[in-house]
């Protein structure tokens, strides 16, 4: 599987934006996933699968893919769409809904 450069998301759960300003560049799987016999754990023989590369801009991180030879795909960001919200248009007069406590 080609190699994935993406980034990171805002976690829906909280507010702030720490962690998303950075390029996340992951290798793709190599080898197929298999269950231990004994433990049951997931393994897999391929350790890069696991590698999680950071950069500043999408551009250094398709140039570290190009140096490499690793074939690569880049998902642009989604924008995300701003609603402000007033606290006084609950109690407008010409609201929709009416108002419970």
């Amino acid at each position: 599987m080609p190699a994935r450069i993406y980034k990171q998301p805002k976690p829906a759960g909280q507010s702030g934006l720490a962690g998303t300003r950075e390029w996340v560049f992951e290798y793709g799987q190599a080898a197929p996933r298999r269950q231990d016999a004994l433990m049951g754990w997931t393994g897999s023989q391929d350790t890069q699968s696991q590698l999680r590369l950071y950069f500043e801009s999408c551009d250094e991180a398709v140039a570290y893919a190009e140096r490499e030879h690793v074939a690569y795909e880049v998902e642009a960001p989604v924008q995300r769409i701003r609603k402000p919200k007033v606290y006084a248009d609950n109690f407008r007069s010409d609201r929709i809904q009416n108002w419970t406590h």
